[in-house]
């Protein structure tokens, strides 16, 4: 079975997004996130504008391979696993990686449940992610090719034919070339190099 090399995620924040229910009002936003500094960094910025608001809950997922993704949900403050999970639903019903969900909700003086806050964190997520433009990237593996300069044509010429992405390269006396190269395609490309004289190939 070959290894799924692809992720989908968002490269931009979603448009804000509007649901209500019995006068309470949730308002959603979708990020595009690598780090807890930067969800802190999102909710911190939420909390300054909507001071007023009740609860911020969120969800989010890191990481591009199915074996060591961290993800995290949050209810802040409302019942057990009525915010946070619903939301966190929707990002692994959308497969979506690298992302961050906040739902902050205005309460509207109706208590709405257990059931009626599952289903508005849940919608709100959904609409928020429907407002995203999701978009499907590779998953890459970076290598460092170390060689004598003499060695150069020989490494380059493998480069163009395999049409390979360079991300750096320092070309002196000792040469270091930097390459990108997609999952399902790294081994192979390791072992061209790997087999060449006088040229070594480290995964970076």
């Amino acid at each position: 079975m070959e290894e799924k090399d692809t992720y989908k995620t968002i490269t931009k924040p979603s448009e804000e997004v509007l649901f209500k229910d019995r006068n309470s009002k949730f308002l959603g936003y979708a990020f595009p996130v690598t780090t807890e500094e930067e969800v802190k960094e999102h909710l911190e910025e939420l909390k300054k504008q909507h001071h007023t608001a009740g609860h911020f809950c969120y969800a989010y997922q890191f990481g591009t391979d199915e074996k060591n993704l961290t993800y995290r949900a949050n209810d802040d403050g409302e019942p057990n696993n009525s915010a946070g999970m619903p939301i966190y639903g929707q990002i692994q019903s959308f497969e979506v990686t690298n992302i961050l969900i906040i739902v902050l909700r205005y309460y509207g003086g109706v208590k709405l449940g257990v059931g009626g806050l599952i289903n508005a964190y849940r919608t709100t997520a959904q609409l928020a992610l429907e407002a995203s433009k999701i978009v499907k990237k590779t998953i890459n593996i970076e290598y460092c090719i170390s060689f004598e300069y003499k060695n150069m044509n020989k490494v380059m010429r493998i480069i163009k034919e395999k049409n390979l992405n360079v991300t750096n390269q320092i070309l002196e006396l000792d040469c270091k070339v930097f390459i990108s190269v997609r999952k399902s395609k790294s081994q192979e490309i390791f072992e061209t190099f790997d087999n060449l004289f006088e040229i070594k190939i480290i995964e970076v």
